[in-house]
């Protein structure tokens, strides 16, 4: 943490009587640069903090440290190089960022996918939600002083990662999916590893859970601490844990359906004042949903194929490519652009682990987006960050940064 020490002193008559000079008042603030390299910011952004003491005082953010020009970026790629560039938004749950983008330009083909895939992007969807929301809260933990709870729920994350390199080789980075479907079936060992992680998570959780919800060092930390009404959640546009957590009951999964969830029965938590310790109490309640939705899809995985009968944007796989003429053709036709794309513009949201993540298209009818906009949740927590923290403790805005979870690749882009 890089501080600089800067009197500001109110001193400025020399020559005033002396009845003016006893009220002028002498207040030495500190201003306090925390981040853009610090640990506990979770990423690359920084905050100049005007303090007294450690009462924050005034705030002012700074973005843009890993700022890469996505959606520039994407405005000069094929559709289906697209994919790669979402791995890098919210890392933590690339899964759902890569399936999002791949909604997006089915909408706009006009492409309806088959309830098999509808049910295995499902799955892994919530996998990555888990993954997601098991990181959010254990760190927030290790920002409190409980590195515990922390050690023992990484191990399940991993297990998550072992499930997705089975499906794409990949794990935090997945690039996981296409255009169309899923690039590949799920295999025995996917579903061996899968059972094996439904079986494990009760019990981890249930200790993760017992450690702190009702820790009374841990609530003291974040009860009342980084808190937002819903009205004012809502003037910022809030979505995800962080709107839930203020009391307004939106999860885009319910209110706009997508990949089959309206066939899911789940809850959608709700908290009431909108701080630290009610946003870690939604997403520990929605880990137990996640879970729940998971073993529904499992139990009612509908026959079929894991990909939908459109060759001209569903590439064929590599080994029939290699060898049969017909794919051959198919891979060339897609990679080179040949296929029109039909002209408009869509919008289409799913529920990342963070909130509503939103790609707004506009297509000219090329291979590549005419434009592009990723609408990126944590871009919106960051900007109510310095109203948070205002009038609270130094270590009270470590603890806020942790329970809003933002990740600076979402926020940057």
């Amino acid at each position: 943490m890089q501080q600089e020490l800067t009197n500001q002193t109110n001193i400025s008559a020399g020559n005033l009587p002396a009845d003016q000079k006893e009220k002028l008042q002498v207040q030495d603030y500190n201003t306090l640069n925390l981040g853009p390299t610090h640990p506990a910011t979770h990423g690359i952004f920084q905050n100049v903090l005007k303090i007294d003491g450690e009462k924050i005082l005034d705030a002012e953010p700074t973005i843009g440290y890993i700022h890469r020009a996505f959606e520039k970026i994407a405005e000069n790629r094929a559709f289906y190089q697209v994919t790669v560039l979402t791995d890098r938004l919210n890392y933590c749950s690339s899964p759902i960022n890569n399936m999002g983008w791949h909604m997006t330009v089915e909408k706009l083909l006009g492409v309806k996918t088959t309830k098999r895939v509808d049910y295995m992007r499902v799955i892994i969807m919530e996998l990555s939600r888990i993954a997601d929301h098991l990181i959010c809260n254990s760190v927030l933990g290790v920002d409190t002083g409980a590195l515990t709870g922390f050690t023992y729920v990484f191990q399940l994350r991993e297990k998550i990662y072992d499930i997705f390199e089975e499906v794409c080789g990949a794990r935090l980075t997945t690039n996981i999916g296409r255009i169309g479907g899923m690039e590949r079936d799920f295999t025995s060992k996917f579903w061996s590893l899968l059972k094996e992680f439904m079986d494990e998570f009760p019990k981890v959780f249930k200790e993760f859970d017992l450690l702190f919800t009702r820790n009374r060092i841990f609530i003291d930390r974040t009860k009342n601490v980084g808190g937002i009404s819903a009205e004012r959640a809502l003037s910022y546009g809030f979505t995800g844990p962080n709107l839930r957590a203020a009391g307004v009951d939106y999860d885009v999964r319910v209110m706009n359906p997508y990949s089959s969830y309206e066939d899911f029965e789940f809850d959608v938590p709700v908290g009431d004042t909108g701080d630290c310790y009610d946003r870690y109490l939604v997403r520990n309640e929605e880990l137990r949903q996640s879970y729940n939705i998971i073993k529904q899809a499992m139990d009612n995985m509908p026959e079929g194929r894991h990909y939908v009968d459109v060759p001209e944007f569903y590439l064929p796989p590599k080994q029939d490519v290699y060898t049969k003429m017909e794919p051959l053709i198919w891979h060339f036709k897609i990679i080179m652009g040949e296929w029109p794309v039909p002209v408009g513009e869509v919008y289409h949201p799913v529920e990342g682990a963070n909130g509503e993540l939103g790609f707004y298209l506009v297509s000219d009818g090329g291979r590549q987006a005419y434009r592009l906009h990723f609408r990126r949740p944590c871009f919106i927590y960051y900007q109510a960050y310095p109203e948070l923290i205002k009038g609270g403790m130094l270590s009270d805005a470590i603890v806020t940064m942790s329970s809003l979870n933002v990740i600076a690749g979402e926020l940057d882009a």
